[in-house]
C-alpha cells in the first residue's frame, strides 16, 4: 500500500522513465539512430526475433507514439495526480499485452526488457493508496 506522497512520487518516477525511454521516438532522425543501435545490440547478442527496417508509415507510427507518450510523461511529471497513475497503469497493461503479442509473433527479444518495465510500473500503479485519516486532515488543515 502506498501513501499519497509515495504514490505521487511513483507516478513521477514512471513518467521520467517514459520520457527517457521514449524521447528518441519523437523524430524520424532520433528514431533512426535508436533503431540502428537496437539492431546492432540485437545482432551482437545474437538474440532471437526480428527487428525489421521501418517503412515511412512505420516511422510515422513510432513518431506519433513517441510524441504522445512524451507529452503524457511531462503532464505526469508536472502534476502527478493519483488518477493519472491509474490511467497510466491501464495504458501500461495494454502496452504489455501488445508487447507480449509481438514477442509471440517473432519480434526481437529486446522487447522483453520493455515488457518487464511496463508490467512493473503498471502493477505498482494499481496497488492501493492509503487515504489520509480524517483526523490527520483536520489537524493539517488547522495549521497556519
Amino acid at each position: 500500500m502506498w501513501t499519497s506522497t509515495q504514490y505521487r512520487r511513483l507516478v513521477q518516477g514512471s513518467a521520467w522513465y517514459d520520457l527517457i525511454v521514449t524521447i528518441a521516438f519523437v523524430s524520424p532522425w532520433s528514431f533512426a539512430a535508436l533503431h540502428g543501435l537496437l539492431t546492432a545490440v540485437s545482432q551482437a547478442l545474437i538474440l532471437p526475433g526480428e527487428l525489421p527496417p521501418f517503412a515511412p508509415a512505420h516511422m510515422l507510427m513510432a513518431n506519433l507514439l513517441g510524441s504522445i507518450v512524451c507529452v503524457w510523461a511531462v503532464l505526469r511529471i508536472r502534476d502527478p495526480q493519483q488518477v493519472y497513475g491509474r490511467y497510466d497503469a491501464v495504458a501500461r497493461l495494454l502496452f504489455a499485452t501488445w508487447e507480449a503479442y509481438a514477442l509471440a509473433q517473432g519480434a526481437s527479444s529486446l522487447l522483453v526488457i520493455f515488457l518487464f518495465f511496463e508490467l512493473a510500473w503498471g502493477i505498482a500503479q494499481v496497488l492501493p493508496v492509503q487515504q489520509p485519516s480524517r483526523a490527520g486532515s483536520l489537524l493539517q488543515g488547522s495549521v497556519v
